[in-house]
């Protein structure tokens, strides 16, 4: 027979027992695909994953280094609970073009099934050159040699795109010399001489400008700003995959003596931008999805400190224009991240939802 004193304890217990249980059935387990490390998808994906162990919403198993094309279809299959993309895969994948060509019809029903939580930019598709080279406009890649990509892919279409907009019409092979390598190489290629300039995506401040800072002082061109406000441009600027960089240049990161001038026409960089968005099963609880996506808006001003990068990438901006959302994009929000945004006060567009 239970004493007072082992009655007590024993409720005690029951109640810690059933208060972990509780906790323990909250924190659920997902799955999370991103990219390597040294950019703001992998930079979103981990932040994330911290924040909702930290409140006992989710733990995240997050896997590095993933093909973004591959992850894309993963959480479409359900095989992953989410990852970070560019916004452009859902339109390819949507229209079974590109990479997802082999998808054919398959491609739009894969689509349906992911929806987005939030949106962000890899930055934008800058053009820089060393001091020396004297190259300060995008003219001035007549007959010079520019790295402007790995040997295929997305980044190479996207650089020798900007390159031709921002010159008023060059082209790789004629008007200047296209140097390709892969990635991993990027850093020797841009302190060893091999190419007076460099198209490549950049974010603010960029480790790609600083490395290059190991040979000389940088020049970081702008787009020319009436190339800039032309109908021509505007309607690149919305075409799925693209949305438009504007930064004044005392935020771009960079100290007065540290060796990066911005050429520009009235201080401000502007350059096509790489729109992300990390996505999710579109049948994944709308609880769950406000949850997740309520944790991490709260924790913005944390994730901003995280990178000296990670206040220039818009991790808080839902405006069609800046994240390239609507129009051909038919690439809607999660009900849950709705619900999440517009009770803290943002607006998400309505062609978003």
């Amino acid at each position: 027979m239970l004493t007072k004193l082992s009655k007590t304890i024993a409720l005690l217990g029951c109640a810690a027992f059933c208060l972990a249980g509780n906790a323990a059935l909250a924190q659920v387990n997902l799955t999370g695909e991103t990219s390597s490390p040294g950019n703001s998808p992998h930079v979103n994906m981990v932040h994330l994953a911290d924040v909702l162990a930290r409140e006992g919403i989710a733990n995240i198993q997050v896997m590095e280094g993933q093909t973004a094309t591959n992850s894309i279809v993963n959480v479409a299959e359900g095989k992953t609970d989410m990852a970070t993309t560019p916004t452009v895969l859902h339109f390819l994948l949507q229209n079974g073009r590109g990479p997802f060509s082999s998808q054919g019809e398959n491609g739009k029903t894969l689509a349906e099934n992911v929806r987005a939580v939030w949106p962000y930019n890899a930055g934008a598709y800058g053009l820089f050159a060393p001091v020396a080279s004297g190259i300060r406009s995008y003219e001035d890649i007549k007959g010079r040699t520019v790295w402007n990509g790995p040997p295929s892919g997305a980044a190479l279409t996207l650089g020798r795109q900007t390159l031709q907009l921002g010159s008023g019409g060059f082209k790789d092979g004629e008007d200047y010399k296209g140097l390709q390598t892969n990635w991993g190489q990027l850093p020797t290629v841009l302190v060893d001489g091999s190419a007076d300039a460099f198209m490549v995506p950049v974010t603010f401040p960029s480790d790609r400008v600083v490395t290059a800072l190991a040979a000389g002082n940088v020049n970081l061109i702008s787009f020319p700003k009436a190339i800039w406000e032309s109908e021509g441009m505007k309607k690149f600027l919305r075409a799925p995959g693209n949305s438009p960089v504007v930064i004044k240049g005392d935020e771009m990161g960079y100290g007065p003596d540290q060796g990066v001038t911005l050429i520009s026409e009235d201080g401000y960089f502007r350059s096509p931008g790489v729109p992300f968005a990390t996505l999710v099963r579109a049948d994944m609880a709308d609880d769950l999805v406000k949850s997740i996506t309520a944790a991490y808006i709260a924790s913005i001003p944390e994730l901003k400190k995280r990178t000296p990068y990670a206040a220039n990438v818009n991790f808080d901006v839902l405006d069609e224009e800046t994240t390239g959302f609507c129009g051909a994009l038919s690439l809607k929000y999660h009900p849950g991240a709705v619900a999440a945004w517009e009770e803290a006060g943002f607006a998400v567009p309505d062609c978003a939802k």
